[in-house]
């Protein structure tokens, strides 16, 4: 009976000894981490971006801006849609990341369409706050709006200026886009209700990739585009104007986590530089450098931010 008293006394002594080590040990820097994950002082921002070209160069720029001012950087490029860039930002796997004023009143909030830029960023920027507890920095003036566009000898033609011209005509009019833009309410669908509940002649679902060569090459009339497509500016394509105002402004600015900001104020003033120098055009631009011409989204990035002086060479 002694002996084991004796074993059990050593054992529980063992055990106490042991979890003194481990905690001793451990890395505790309770200025620098907390349990949601975040990029507190002195730790890597974590950038992300969604998965398609402009979020590619606009998530680069970001990283080579604050890199630039000497903050860490981990990038989490390419995570995918709306919905998991959302959830990531929630959950602090990514600090921030470039989003939209009209994909964040539609998707995210679920809140009815606006045409006036700043009460959309008013609204999306107050709900964001208030839901989520992340920040919107600077809107960039650029509108990645959704479009239909034509090529311009077919719009003189046709003599179509406006989506209203488009719809009187549609039933002779073959579109092309991306498949689940046939199906999704704010796609054709909205855009019928929004017009008149047109018919058109077919729609032409193909690759996001693929919808520019097939307009050009003339297996379509209209095609599905949206305001900063490099193609627009390189095949000097036409935007019908969207005449009854569907279709939300879609401004891009960084989205923020508060913790993150709080922990590295210098962030806001790194990247409100960087977006007054985005425009229609220039976005236009430096996305066809990736689509049309093949570089990098972050040398083309990285050339920008420099040609602009918001970086060292």
């Amino acid at each position: 009976m002694k002996l084991l008293r004796r074993l059990t006394t050593l054992i529980l002594i063992f055990g106490v000894t042991l979890w003194a080590i481990v905690a001793c040990n451990a890395p505790v820097d309770n200025a620098n981490t907390n349990s949601q994950g975040n990029s507190a002082a002195g730790q890597a921002i974590k950038v992300g971006s969604k998965d398609f070209t402009e979020a590619f160069i606009l998530g680069e720029m970001y990283a080579l801006a604050l890199e630039d001012a000497g903050l860490p950087v981990e990038r989490k490029l390419n995570l995918g849609g709306t919905p998991v860039a959302q959830a990531a930002l929630l959950a602090g796997q990514i600090d921030l990341y470039p989003e939209y004023t009209g994909t964040a009143l539609l998707t995210v909030l679920k809140l009815p369409t606006k045409t006036d830029q700043t009460e959309v960023f008013n609204e999306v920027s107050k709900a964001y706050a208030e839901k989520f507890n992340l920040v919107w920095l600077n809107p960039a003036p650029m509108n990645n709006t959704q479009a239909l566009a034509m090529t311009k000898a077919g719009a003189e033609k046709l003599g179509i200026k406006t989506i209203s011209d488009m719809a009187a005509k549609a039933k002779d009019l073959t579109i092309i886009g991306p498949p689940e833009f046939e199906m999704r309410e704010d796609g054709l669908p909205g855009i019928q209700k929004a017009y008149g509940n047109f018919e058109i002649k077919a729609y032409k679902g193909v690759d996001p990739g693929l919808r520019y060569k097939g307009l050009v090459d003339g297996q379509a009339d209209v095609v599905i585009a949206f305001g900063t497509d490099g193609e627009i500016s390189a095949f000097n394509l036409v935007l019908l104007e969207d005449d009854k105002k569907l279709f939300p402004p879609y401004q891009v600015a960084p989205v923020v986590r508060q913790d993150t900001l709080a922990a590295n104020p210098k962030i806001k003033d790194v990247l409100d530089a960087i977006a007054p120098k985005l425009t229609d055009a220039t976005m236009q631009k430096l996305n066809y450098e990736v689509s049309g011409n093949k570089k990098e989204p972050a040398a083309v990035a990285k050339e920008f931010l420099v040609s602009e002086g918001l970086i060292k060479g």
